[in-house]
C-alpha cells in the first residue's frame, strides 16, 4: 500500500468517524456537542422539491425546508428545543439515524466534499416515521479535526406529516 492510500484511508476512517458521532449526537441529544461539529459559518439547507419534481436549487429565491445561512441558525434551534420553546419537539422524539455510502467526492486540501445517504427512524406519540435522503456535507479541516462548513440534505420522502426539523435527518 503505497503512502497516498494509507492517507486517503485515514481521512475516509476520519471521515466517517466524524460523520457516525454527528448522527450519534443527535440521537444522544446532545445539543451542545453536535452544535460543535459545525463551523461558525456553516450553511444548513434542506430544499424542497419543486414541480418538475427537483430539488430547488436558490435557498434565497426558492422555498426551502429548512435553511440556516450560519451557525447561529442551528443555534437558535438548539435553545428552543433545549428550553421547551418548540411545540414540535415537544415531548422531544426518539431518533436512531443510519449513515451509509460515504463517499470523499472532492478533496481540496483545506476543505472536503462528501456524499452519503442517511435513513432515520423518529418515534414520538407511539408512531415511529421515517426519514431518508442524501447528504452533501462540505467538511473542513481545523485544529487537527474536522468541521461541517456546509450541509445539503436531500429528504427524499414524498409526504411528511409533521414539521421538519435538525433532528430527523
Amino acid at each position: 500500500m503505497s503512502l497516498d492510500n494509507i492517507t486517503a484511508t485515514t481521512d475516509y476512517n476520519a471521515v466517517c468517524a466524524f460523520l457516525y458521532r454527528e448522527a450519534r449526537l443527535l440521537d444522544d441529544r446532545e445539543w451542545d456537542e453536535w452544535l460543535e461539529c459545525y463551523a461558525p459559518d456553516a450553511t444548513y439547507w434542506m430544499p424542497a422539491w419543486d414541480d418538475n419534481d427537483q430539488p430547488t436549487e436558490d435557498p434565497q429565491s426558492e422555498i426551502s425546508l429548512i435553511y440556516y445561512p450560519d451557525r447561529s441558525g442551528l443555534e437558535d434551534r438548539v435553545f428552543r428545543i433545549k428550553t421547551e420553546r418548540s411545540g414540535a419537539s415537544t415531548p422531544e422524539p426518539r431518533t436512531s439515524h443510519a449513515v451509509q455510502n460515504v463517499e470523499v467526492i472532492e478533496d481540496r486540501g483545506d476543505e472536503m466534499d462528501v456524499r452519503y445517504n442517511f435513513h432515520t427512524l423518529n418515534h414520538r406519540y407511539k408512531t415511529t416515521d421515517q426519514f431518508f435522503g442524501t447528504m452533501f456535507v462540505t467538511l473542513r479541516r481545523a485544529d487537527g479535526g474536522l468541521l461541517i462548513a456546509a450541509k445539503k440534505i436531500v429528504l427524499k420522502n414524498d409526504y411528511i406529516r409533521q414539521v421538519i426539523d435538525v433532528y430527523h435527518v
